[in-house]
Protein backbone atom coordinates (compact mmCIF):
# COMPACT_ATOMS: atom_id res chain seq x y z
CA UNK A 1 0.00 0.00 0.00
CA UNK A 2 1.12 3.32 -0.46
CA UNK A 3 -0.09 5.71 1.86
CA UNK A 4 2.05 8.66 1.66
CA UNK A 5 3.69 10.56 -1.46
CA UNK A 6 6.04 13.81 -0.99
CA UNK A 7 8.30 15.43 -3.41
CA UNK A 8 8.03 18.33 -5.82
CA UNK A 9 5.43 18.90 -7.86
CA UNK A 10 6.49 17.95 -11.36
CA UNK A 11 3.26 18.35 -13.48
CA UNK A 12 -0.69 18.60 -13.33
CA UNK A 13 -3.31 18.15 -15.57
CA UNK A 14 -6.84 18.93 -15.55
CA UNK A 15 -7.49 15.34 -12.67
CA UNK A 16 -4.32 14.58 -11.98
CA UNK A 17 -0.79 15.62 -11.03
CA UNK A 18 2.93 13.75 -10.70
CA UNK A 19 4.70 14.08 -7.72
CA UNK A 20 8.53 13.14 -7.76
CA UNK A 21 10.35 12.33 -4.88
CA UNK A 22 13.54 12.78 -3.96
CA UNK A 23 14.82 9.57 -5.74
CA UNK A 24 13.39 10.58 -9.25
CA UNK A 25 10.74 8.62 -9.01
CA UNK A 26 7.54 9.99 -10.34
CA UNK A 27 3.89 8.92 -9.19
CA UNK A 28 1.04 10.05 -11.00
CA UNK A 29 -2.29 10.76 -8.88
CA UNK A 30 -5.21 11.64 -9.43
CA UNK A 31 -6.92 14.15 -7.25
CA UNK A 32 -10.35 15.64 -6.36
CA UNK A 33 -11.42 19.26 -7.45
CA UNK A 34 -10.18 20.86 -3.90
CA UNK A 35 -7.30 19.11 -3.66
CA UNK A 36 -6.23 20.95 -7.28
CA UNK A 37 -7.31 24.34 -5.87
CA UNK A 38 -4.72 24.10 -3.01
CA UNK A 39 -1.62 23.19 -4.94
CA UNK A 40 1.33 24.47 -4.84
CA UNK A 41 3.43 25.95 -8.01
CA UNK A 42 5.46 23.49 -10.37
CA UNK A 43 8.75 22.36 -9.02
CA UNK A 44 7.59 23.65 -5.40
CA UNK A 45 7.67 20.40 -2.55
CA UNK A 46 4.07 18.94 -2.18
CA UNK A 47 2.68 16.04 -0.10
CA UNK A 48 0.12 14.16 -0.44
CA UNK A 49 -2.21 11.24 1.60
CA UNK A 50 -2.58 8.46 -1.13
CA UNK A 51 -4.84 5.12 -1.85
CA UNK A 52 -4.03 2.76 -3.97
CA UNK A 53 -6.47 1.36 -5.48
CA UNK A 54 -5.84 -2.08 -7.49
CA UNK A 55 -8.16 -3.35 -10.34
CA UNK A 56 -8.15 -5.60 -13.26
CA UNK A 57 -7.74 -3.18 -15.75
CA UNK A 58 -4.79 -1.36 -13.72
CA UNK A 59 -3.49 0.63 -10.78
CA UNK A 60 -4.28 4.00 -9.98
CA UNK A 61 -3.20 6.31 -7.13
CA UNK A 62 -5.58 8.72 -5.58
CA UNK A 63 -4.48 11.87 -3.18
CA UNK A 64 -5.77 14.01 -0.98
CA UNK A 65 -4.41 16.81 1.77
CA UNK A 66 -4.73 14.60 4.43
CA UNK A 67 -5.96 11.23 6.12
CA UNK A 68 -9.49 12.64 6.39
CA UNK A 69 -10.03 13.09 2.79
CA UNK A 70 -8.45 9.72 2.26
CA UNK A 71 -10.39 8.17 4.96
CA UNK A 72 -13.60 9.54 3.64
CA UNK A 73 -12.63 8.77 0.27
CA UNK A 74 -12.27 4.55 1.39
CA UNK A 75 -15.69 4.73 3.17
CA UNK A 76 -17.13 5.84 -0.53
CA UNK A 77 -15.87 2.85 -2.30
CA UNK A 78 -16.40 0.63 0.25
CA UNK A 79 -20.41 0.73 -0.70
CA UNK A 80 -21.52 -1.54 -3.45
CA UNK A 81 -21.85 0.01 -7.12
CA UNK A 82 -19.44 3.20 -5.84
CA UNK A 83 -16.33 3.15 -7.77
CA UNK A 84 -13.35 5.54 -7.04
CA UNK A 85 -14.41 7.93 -10.13
CA UNK A 86 -18.01 8.48 -8.53
CA UNK A 87 -15.78 8.71 -5.33
CA UNK A 88 -13.91 12.00 -7.13
CA UNK A 89 -16.62 13.15 -8.20
CA UNK A 90 -18.75 13.30 -5.28
CA UNK A 91 -15.64 14.49 -3.18
CA UNK A 92 -14.92 17.69 -5.89
CA UNK A 93 -18.52 18.42 -5.39
CA UNK A 94 -19.80 18.12 -2.50
CA UNK A 95 -15.97 18.78 -0.28
CA UNK A 96 -15.49 16.16 2.70
CA UNK A 97 -17.44 17.90 5.63
CA UNK A 98 -20.54 18.98 3.17
CA UNK A 99 -20.13 15.16 1.41
CA UNK A 100 -20.94 13.74 5.12
CA UNK A 101 -23.18 15.91 5.98
CA UNK A 102 -24.97 15.03 2.65
CA UNK A 103 -24.69 11.20 3.50
CA UNK A 104 -25.42 11.87 7.39
CA UNK A 105 -29.17 13.75 6.87
CA UNK A 106 -29.70 11.63 3.82
CA UNK A 107 -30.29 14.34 1.66
CA UNK A 108 -30.83 11.87 -1.60
CA UNK A 109 -31.39 14.98 -3.90
CA UNK A 110 -27.79 16.93 -3.13
CA UNK A 111 -26.10 13.31 -3.63
CA UNK A 112 -28.32 12.60 -6.51
CA UNK A 113 -26.99 15.92 -8.16
CA UNK A 114 -23.56 14.35 -8.46
CA UNK A 115 -22.14 13.55 -11.68
CA UNK A 116 -22.39 9.98 -12.03
CA UNK A 117 -24.39 9.31 -9.05
CA UNK A 118 -28.32 8.23 -9.42
CA UNK A 119 -31.06 8.28 -7.17
CA UNK A 120 -30.75 4.43 -6.23
CA UNK A 121 -26.76 4.71 -5.02
CA UNK A 122 -27.48 7.85 -3.97
CA UNK A 123 -29.90 6.05 -1.55
CA UNK A 124 -27.10 2.88 -0.73
CA UNK A 125 -24.52 5.65 0.14
CA UNK A 126 -27.17 7.06 2.62
CA UNK A 127 -28.12 3.66 3.93
CA UNK A 128 -24.81 2.29 4.31
CA UNK A 129 -23.24 5.48 5.64
CA UNK A 130 -25.60 7.34 7.37
CA UNK A 131 -24.14 6.47 10.94
CA UNK A 132 -20.70 6.07 10.10
CA UNK A 133 -19.65 9.04 9.08
CA UNK A 134 -19.63 11.44 12.09
CA UNK A 135 -15.71 11.67 12.32
CA UNK A 136 -15.84 14.07 9.43
CA UNK A 137 -18.33 16.31 10.30
CA UNK A 138 -16.78 16.68 14.15
CA UNK A 139 -13.46 17.33 12.17
CA UNK A 140 -15.06 20.23 10.60
CA UNK A 141 -15.86 21.52 14.39
CA UNK A 142 -12.90 21.26 15.85
CA UNK A 143 -11.65 23.64 12.75
CA UNK A 144 -10.28 21.63 10.05
CA UNK A 145 -9.74 22.96 7.06
CA UNK A 146 -12.52 23.12 4.30
CA UNK A 147 -12.07 20.68 1.68
CA UNK A 148 -13.42 22.32 -1.12
CA UNK A 149 -13.01 26.53 -0.70
CA UNK A 150 -13.16 28.67 -3.44
CA UNK A 151 -13.11 25.84 -6.17
CA UNK A 152 -16.37 24.32 -4.66
CA UNK A 153 -18.31 28.06 -4.37
CA UNK A 154 -17.19 28.16 -8.26
CA UNK A 155 -18.27 24.94 -9.07
CA UNK A 156 -21.94 25.85 -7.49
CA UNK A 157 -21.85 29.30 -9.66
CA UNK A 158 -20.98 27.00 -12.84
CA UNK A 159 -24.12 24.99 -12.18
CA UNK A 160 -26.23 28.35 -11.32
CA UNK A 161 -25.42 29.32 -14.99
CA UNK A 162 -26.40 26.52 -16.41
CA UNK A 163 -23.14 24.22 -16.87
CA UNK A 164 -23.94 20.36 -16.06
CA UNK A 165 -21.93 19.10 -12.86
CA UNK A 166 -19.41 17.54 -15.25
CA UNK A 167 -18.93 20.35 -17.22
CA UNK A 168 -18.48 22.74 -14.42
CA UNK A 169 -15.56 20.42 -12.92
CA UNK A 170 -14.15 20.08 -16.26
CA UNK A 171 -13.86 23.64 -17.29
CA UNK A 172 -12.77 24.12 -13.27
CA UNK A 173 -10.01 21.82 -13.45
CA UNK A 174 -8.64 23.41 -16.95
CA UNK A 175 -8.66 26.36 -15.11
CA UNK A 176 -6.29 25.43 -11.85
CA UNK A 177 -4.60 23.55 -14.22
CA UNK A 178 -3.27 26.30 -16.31
CA UNK A 179 -3.14 28.83 -13.36
CA UNK A 180 -3.21 27.25 -9.74
CA UNK A 181 -5.49 28.89 -7.27
CA UNK A 182 -7.43 32.63 -6.81
CA UNK A 183 -10.68 33.34 -5.25
CA UNK A 184 -14.15 31.98 -6.53
CA UNK A 185 -14.77 34.78 -8.84
CA UNK A 186 -11.23 34.27 -10.44
CA UNK A 187 -11.36 30.58 -11.02
CA UNK A 188 -15.25 31.40 -12.32
CA UNK A 189 -13.69 34.20 -15.44
CA UNK A 190 -10.76 31.79 -16.05
CA UNK A 191 -13.37 28.87 -16.44
CA UNK A 192 -15.62 31.11 -18.63
CA UNK A 193 -12.52 32.35 -20.74
CA UNK A 194 -11.01 28.98 -21.44
CA UNK A 195 -15.06 27.94 -22.16
CA UNK A 196 -14.94 30.54 -25.05
CA UNK A 197 -12.25 29.11 -27.21
CA UNK A 198 -13.28 28.19 -30.34
CA UNK A 199 -11.95 24.74 -29.95
CA UNK A 200 -13.95 23.94 -26.78
CA UNK A 201 -16.83 26.09 -28.04
CA UNK A 202 -17.11 23.61 -31.31
CA UNK A 203 -16.71 20.16 -29.44
CA UNK A 204 -19.74 21.59 -27.02
CA UNK A 205 -21.72 23.25 -29.73
CA UNK A 206 -21.52 19.92 -32.38
CA UNK A 207 -22.85 17.83 -29.43
CA UNK A 208 -25.34 20.04 -28.35
CA UNK A 209 -26.96 19.81 -32.02
CA UNK A 210 -27.25 16.29 -31.65
CA UNK A 211 -29.37 16.29 -28.52
CA UNK A 212 -31.35 19.43 -29.96
CA UNK A 213 -32.17 19.21 -33.27
CA UNK A 214 -29.62 21.37 -34.89
CA UNK A 215 -28.51 23.85 -32.27
CA UNK A 216 -31.79 26.37 -33.15
CA UNK A 217 -31.26 29.61 -30.91
CA UNK A 218 -28.85 30.29 -28.03
CA UNK A 219 -30.82 28.44 -25.02
CA UNK A 220 -31.53 30.49 -21.84
CA UNK A 221 -28.35 29.23 -20.22
CA UNK A 222 -26.27 30.02 -23.29
CA UNK A 223 -27.67 33.59 -22.81
CA UNK A 224 -26.87 33.68 -18.86
CA UNK A 225 -23.50 32.16 -19.47
CA UNK A 226 -22.67 35.22 -22.22
CA UNK A 227 -24.63 37.82 -19.89
CA UNK A 228 -21.84 36.61 -16.62
CA UNK A 229 -18.92 36.69 -19.49
CA UNK A 230 -19.92 39.86 -20.58
CA UNK A 231 -20.17 41.35 -16.61
CA UNK A 232 -16.93 39.89 -15.77
CA UNK A 233 -15.81 41.81 -18.99
CA UNK A 234 -15.02 38.74 -21.38
CA UNK A 235 -14.26 39.32 -25.06
CA UNK A 236 -15.92 36.19 -25.83
CA UNK A 237 -19.18 34.48 -25.52
CA UNK A 238 -19.38 31.74 -23.25
CA UNK A 239 -20.38 29.29 -25.96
Amino acid sequence: MIAHVSGRLAAKQADRVMIETAGGVGYEIVVPLGVMERLPLLGEPVSLATELVVREDGWSLYGFHDDAGRRFFQRLIGVSGVGPKIAIALMSALGVERGARAVKERNIALLASVSGIGKKTAERLALELADKLGEFEEAAVAGAAPSGGAAEAALHALERLGYATVEADRALRQALAADGGGDAETLVRRALQLSASPVIRATRSSGTRGRSGGGRGRSGRGKRREQYASALGLAGPAL
